[in-house]
């Protein structure tokens, strides 16, 4: 190999490790930043878009470096390590972007729309459903906020619904409150027929509040209705359909 194409191949190595591993970890101190109030998570949103081409740039690297490396072990071990690192992130974030456009835009999600479980303790954001999107349909945009937000939510997360317990209102809701616990959520109240806690994200540290309300089911038992809201932002990319889903079936199973 002339001295020329080794420059290259350290050169192209380089490239590959700056942009490929700098880029995720630049994402995590944007995440962390914004999960410490240094800066909005709007602004750690926005970088990790820059984030994603420099670490797909870094993987096309780290394939080409990795190509031209060839019988050196150092220099192909780091391309290989950019490439994993900065593929893995890339495979990451699309996949949050292919959920996004599968799911309707909206961050507050129930299983009773008419009778809607409230918070008591918990604060409803301000704006929870000032902007909701019309998805470019002209009868959803001629409907008021809330009754677009309902159509929705009945196009896409009709599979939510109440639940029945067999077990009465006041251990339903120690059932209840047990499993938020187990979770890892923050229990704000936990009081007669309802729950109220909040989950915290690993890295943004993004809040989203849930509220389960138990009441008597007709003929015995309980029927449990949830409601999970996110504090912050327009879209939740299915992450509150999705807790609510789970929560009561591992509820059902308890």
């Amino acid at each position: 190999m002339t001295d020329s194409k080794r420059d290259w191949t350290r050169l192209v190595t380089r490239a590959a490790v700056i942009l490929g591993i700098g880029a995720v970890l630049a994402a995590l101190v944007a995440a962390l930043g914004s999960a410490m109030g240094l800066w909005g998570f709007g602004t750690g949103l926005k970088a990790l878009r820059y984030f994603f081409f420099a670490a797909a740039a870094g993987a096309l690297l780290g394939l080409i470096g990795l190509v031209m490396a060839r019988r050196r072990a150092k220099l192909m071990l780091a391309n290989l390590l950019a490439l994993v690192v900065a593929l893995g992130f890339v495979l990451y974030l699309g996949n949050l972007v292919r959920i996004a456009k599968s799911v309707p835009a909206i961050h507050d999600v129930a299983t009773d729309l008419e009778d809607l479980p409230q918070f008591a303790r918990l604060k409803v954001r301000a704006d929870n459903l000032e902007s909701v999107p019309d998805e470019g349909k002209p009868e959803l945009k001629a409907l008021p906020p809330e009754e677009r937000w309902k159509a929705l939510h009945r196009a896409h997360y009709g599979d939510l619904r109440t639940v029945r317990l067999a077990a009465p209102p006041a251990e339903a809701a120690r059932r209840t409150a047990e499993l938020a616990r187990e979770r890892g959520w923050e229990v704000a109240a936990a009081e007669g027929d309802r729950v109220e806690a909040t989950h915290t994200s690993t890295f943004f540290r993004f809040k989203d509040d849930v509220v389960v309300r138990i009441r008597p089911a007709p003929g015995g038992g309980s029927q449990i209705d949830m409601r999970s809201i996110s504090r912050v932002g327009g879209s939740d990319v299915g992450m509150n359909a999705k807790r609510v889903r789970a929560f009561l079936a591992d509820l059902q199973r308890s």
